[in-house]
């Protein structure tokens, strides 16, 4: 759908049929919605950027005459492996060979394809139809023209590419995501705040304003400049983060005292530690049924189309 509302013509390869034509019903029912409250991107409607999209079970048959290729099968390494070497034996010397992966390493990926310097990771972020990021992630062995054509490309598509200079564990945006997930699973876990609350943090306070600025800008604003921020804070970060302890296991004795909180034994107690059950007070505000999962990720969807529109707005002002 992104690269179709760019204006390009798509080929959607699987191996299963029955997945391209629920694929492809899928697609017409989102562009139909998109094109109904304003959102479609691009300046095609839907009809003609359906148009642009095909579907096929043959992979030589679709990557012919094809100039960028984007893998986008599941977080499996022996299977994007196997599609990059089949790939490989297929294409010419002038199309990218790009993954989705999230997180497995380019030079797990590409490390002896004879096509090494054509591949690359760009890592959307999901959803991409409505959170533009991408991680563009090269092979050692990448040539910087992959990098420039990728970057190019993403940006022409209306995506927001960032160029990482090397790969590492978990590219930029998981180990930021992994960073704040950890401590907010040692907040809960020790009884410091609910699972509720410990959200709320995050989406009534520090996500407001990452929604428009980063990290380093917040430092530079919220004092005289950056160097006037260490000054002021360097000591009170280096005190709170000394406490933070080490990585959880996400398993095992932490999430045992989480999921068997006696609030989950339906006791109207609470527990000891102050802590509730972190799965029943997700199960509880979204029914781990896929109505009700499918449905909130409807509502989030929404949320982020009107944000991407408030944000482009407030960009042009």
């Amino acid at each position: 759908m992104v690269f179709a509302a760019g204006g390009f013509k798509v080929k959607l390869y699987d191996i299963a049929q029955q997945q391209l034509t629920g694929a492809l019903e899928n697609i017409r029912k989102q562009m139909k919605e998109l094109e109904e409250s304003g959102f479609l991107k691009g300046s095609l409607n839907a009809e003609k950027q359906l148009a642009l999209i095909s579907i096929c079970t043959d992979l030589k048959a679709a990557v012919e005459g094809a100039t960028f290729i984007q893998e986008c099968t599941p977080e499996n390494l022996e299977l994007k492996k196997k599609i990059f070497a089949q790939l490989d034996l297929i294409v010419g010397d002038n199309v990218v060979l790009s993954s989705s992966t999230s997180c497995l390493l380019p030079s797990k990926l590409f490390t002896g394809l004879k096509h090494v310097k054509q591949c690359i990771v760009s890592h959307p972020v999901n959803p991409p139809y409505f959170v533009p990021l991408v991680e563009i992630v090269p092979h050692p062995e990448t040539d910087p023209s992959t990098i420039e054509r990728t970057y190019a490309l993403m940006k022409k598509i209306g995506q927001s590419p960032v160029k990482l200079n090397r790969e590492i564990e978990g590219f930029v945006l998981n180990r930021l995501q992994y960073a704040v997930i950890s401590e907010a699973w040692r907040l809960v876990g020790e009884g410091v705040i609910s699972p509720t609350d410990l959200d709320l943090v995050m989406s009534d306070g520090l996500g407001m304003r990452y929604a428009f600025i980063g990290p380093l800008e917040t430092m530079h604003l919220n004092a005289e400049g950056i160097s006037n921020y260490c000054e002021r804070y360097r000591e009170g970060m280096k005190l709170v983060l000394n406490t933070f302890g080490p990585v959880p296991e996400f398993s095992g004795e932490t999430e045992q005292k989480i999921s068997q909180a006696p609030s989950l034994q339906h006791s109207s107690q609470p527990s000891p530690s102050g802590s509730t059950s972190l799965i029943q007070a997700m199960s509880e505000k979204i029914p781990v049924v896929p109505k009700h999962l499918n449905a909130r990720r409807e509502w989030r969807d929404e949320c982020l189309t009107g944000l991407a529109k408030l944000k482009k707005q407030m960009s042009s002002n």
